[in-house]
Parts: structure tokens; sequence; C-alpha cells
């Protein structure tokens, strides 16, 4: 079975989203700017819409990509499902918890609509790697997780949507943070306590430029966090410490650095590790990995890895720290 998929939001993630259809064919486009939609549809026959309302009358359409701004997420979700197409949605998939609340209820109303939430982090070479170390036993008992994901911006970023609360639901701290969040949760499983801080140091905008995390699960575990864009050098580095051995994922490739896992095995006699590393200079086929899952998904009538309530718990993670920083004006 091909699938016949839509994308509503055709900017740089929709158009990433497009080039790693696999299987699946592109059978139309949406955007308010319709001069970009009629240019990801290329020569590809898809149809063009300037309203995605158009988009989801489509017998065609069989699953539809959303990659809007967040103000817009839930709202197009919702819809999508109540007209009974699949979804998969990019994170964070609201702006706030509370958007979530009626999808996720229109899901479990609807149990032959799948909604996947784009956290296509876990599907990149190192964490696939890391997760079968992990699943084999190869850490032993977890102890923590430390991890920051940053970037400098860039000239007129404090101008820029992510930089306006309505638009956004928040700063940095909603952008890259959901996925530090979503990737600990992914290994520690759920946080019991959660304690940070957002903060705007840098940029003229009001929202938080840094956000930095500590969640610690019913186990004592911890995730220490910490999202910024006020990197100036793009990086990426997360550290997951077991009592038997630690993995260190570093780079996403591009502007990032070259992907890279190291797996550091402790010895009966303590000292330097027996160390294992892989690299991954080749190109990032996140995208397409986690959309060939989606399709098993449907294919076979399961719940998808990464869903809504993924979604959910992260954001009730943000939600609370912006509260906690005075971020009130955050939807």
């Amino acid at each position: 079975m091909s699938f016949g998929v839509g994308i509503i939001g055709c900017g740089l993630i929709g158009q990433k989203r497009a080039k790693a259809l696999g299987e699946g064919r592109l059978v139309a486009c949406a955007d308010i700017d319709e001069a970009r939609a009629k240019a990801l549809a290329g020569n590809s026959g898809a149809k063009v819409f300037g309203d995605w309302r158009g988009l989801l009358t489509l017998p065609v359409v069989d699953i539809v990509v959303i990659a809007t701004l967040h103000d817009s997420l839930a709202e197009i979700t919702l819809a999508a499902i109540e007209a009974g197409k699949h979804v998969l949605v990019e994170k964070p998939a609201a702006r706030n918890p509370t958007e979530l609340e009626p999808v996720m209820a229109a899901v479990a109303a609807r149990h032959d609509v799948k909604v996947h939430v784009g956290f296509n982090h876990r599907y990149h070479r190192a964490f696939r790697k890391a997760r079968e170390l992990f699943e084999a036993g190869a850490l032993g008992e977890l102890m923590f997780i430390r991890a920051r994901y940053g970037h400098g911006g860039r000239i007129g970023y404090d101008k820029e949507w992510r930089s306006k609360p309505d638009l956004s639901g928040g700063g940095e701290l909603i952008d890259q943070g959901p996925h530090l969040i979503d990737l600990s949760r992914w290994f520690l499983g759920e946080f019991t306590e959660v304690q940070g801080f957002a903060h705007t140091y840098y940029w003229d905008m009001p929202v938080d430029d840094n956000g930095f995390l500590l969640l610690k699960t019913a186990k004592q575990q911890v995730a220490f966090l910490h999202a910024s864009c006020t990197e100036w050098k793009n990086m990426f580095s997360m550290e997951i410490y077991g009592r038997n051995a630690k993995l260190e994922i570093s780079g996403l490739g591009g502007s990032y650095g070259v992907e890279r896992l190291t797996y550091y095995k402790m010895l009966p006699e303590m000292g330097p590790p027996e160390t294992t590393a892989w690299e991954y200079p080749m190109g990032d086929d996140s995208w397409s990995v986690e959309m060939a899952e989606f399709y098993d998904d449907i294919r076979l009538n399961r719940q998808p890895a990464a869903g809504l309530n993924d979604a959910f718990e992260a954001l009730k993670v943000v939600e609370k720290i912006y509260k906690e920083s005075g971020y009130d004006h955050c939807p």
C-alpha cells in the first residue's frame, strides 16, 4: 500500500519531510504563502492550497504532515484527526499541554487514526545504536543523563516568529528543549520532579534564550539539561550514565559537527575504560527512517513510538519551568 501524503507548512521542515517520504506519494501541499506550496509541489502533480482546510477534504490524502508555526499545530492536528487522516505533527505539537488535551481526546475516540509527533532525533543513527546498546543491557542500571543542545541564532533572530510568544509559545526551552526532554524520558522514563530556570540573557525578545532543567524520576535518576540559543558554535552533546558503562552522543551532522557515538565500558579493575566509537559522517537519514516507521505503524495498527503523550509530557515540563521563571505571558 502506498500512502498519499499532504504537507501543511511548506517551509524548511516541510521541505525536509517532502524529501524523506520514501514510499509515500506527495499528493497535496498547503501554505499561507501559496507560492511556497507551489514550489514544494513542483512537477509532482500535487494539488496546491493557500488554506490547509482544503487539503483535508481530499480523499487521496491518507497522511497529513503538519510543519506550521507552533500556534496552529494543535488546531490543524485536531481537524485532520476529525477528517479521518493519519497525522505526523512536528514537535512540540502545541504551545502548551492544555492545547493538546482535545487532540488527545480525539485520538482516543478514533482508534483508526494514528498520530506521530516528529521527535526525529530519536531516529539519528547514533541514537538508534545507543538505544540498541541500552536495550541489550550494556549500560546496566541507568543513573543520570547530562545533555546540552544549542545554536547561536543569527542577525535578526530576535525579530523572527520564534521570538513572539503568541506564535511560538516560548523561546529556546520550547524550541530545542523538547528534544532533550523527550530523549531523556526515552531512556530514563517518567519524571516525577521538575526543577529549572529559563531566562533571556542576550537576545532582545520577550521569550527565553536559555533553559536549564533538572528532572528527576521516582528512582532518583536525574536528567541535567541545557538548551541555548547563545551557544555561538552550534553543538549537541548527550551523555547517558549507567552503573556499568557510559554512552556519549555528540554532533548531529552539518553545523553541529559529525555525529558520533562513544561507548565507555567500565572494567572490573576500573581505571581507563574499554572504549568503542562509531562515527556517522554520512547524511542524516533520521527523517526517512522516522517516516518509514510511521508507515509501518499504520499498516500494523500499532501505536507510534513517539506520540502525543510524549509531546504532552515534554510540554508539561516546559510549562512548569516557564511559570516558575516568570514567563506567564507565554500561552
